[in-house]
């Protein structure tokens, strides 16, 4: 479960970790409405992918530093390489949570 500690709302009940290159390469190309959490450095893209997703980027201490919503197939995503916690998780489930920058998010596995 990915949990919105700052709003008190939940982000997603069912979250997966990609821990390998190739699970990490994938990301969600043919699992959409899924979320998955891995670490990367070098931006995100959705070539592949059938439907927009919602991004969230973390820092160390699982604050939202940046995120994408709608982010449509076909785009690539960089931010700073600085922060390297992605989220990737279902289009709307940003906004559903009200999840913003600056929020402070919980992983529960």
């Amino acid at each position: 479960m990915l949990k919105n500690l700052t709003k008190k709302s939940t982000v997603s009940k069912n979250i997966e970790v990609a821990d390998g290159f190739w699970q990490r390469t994938v990301g969600l190309i043919g699992k959409e409405g899924r979320t998955l959490t891995f670490h990367t450095r070098f931006g995100i893209h959705t070539f592949g992918m059938k439907s927009p997703m919602d991004v969230l980027i973390l820092d160390d201490k699982m604050k939202v530093v940046s995120l994408k919503k709608n982010f449509k197939p076909n785009r690539i995503f960089l931010w700073n390489p600085r922060y390297k916690i992605v989220v990737e998780t279902k289009n709307g489930a940003i906004d559903k949570s009200k999840t913003g920058l600056g929020d402070m998010l919980k992983i529960e596995l």
